[in-house]
């Protein structure tokens, strides 16, 4: 398991659209990726437990990675949640 802790940085009237883009970007991946806010934590490929984080802008998050492609998973997810690019 790999873990990282990254900025969320996105202008909120793009939140959800930043959101949608995450969970088909972590669902494009094998291993099980998770984002923590604080003490919560959901599934990044589930829309309803990422958006149950509430995710705001200039938030710190935690992404974990498990499986047989972790590294990517880690990198790519991390990347995105920094810089929200669509």
């Amino acid at each position: 398991m790999v873990s990282k802790t990254v900025l969320f940085n996105c202008d909120e009237a793009l939140q959800m659209k930043a959101v949608a883009v995450l969970i088909q970007k972590a669902s494009t991946f094998r291993s099980s990726i998770w984002l923590y806010s604080g003490e919560r934590r959901a599934n990044a490929k589930s829309l309803l437990g990422v958006m149950s984080l509430g995710i705001e802008n200039a938030k710190d998050l935690k992404v974990t990675a498990e499986g047989t492609d972790e590294e990517d998973a880690l990198k790519t997810i991390a990347a995105y949640l920094e810089k929200p690019e669509f």
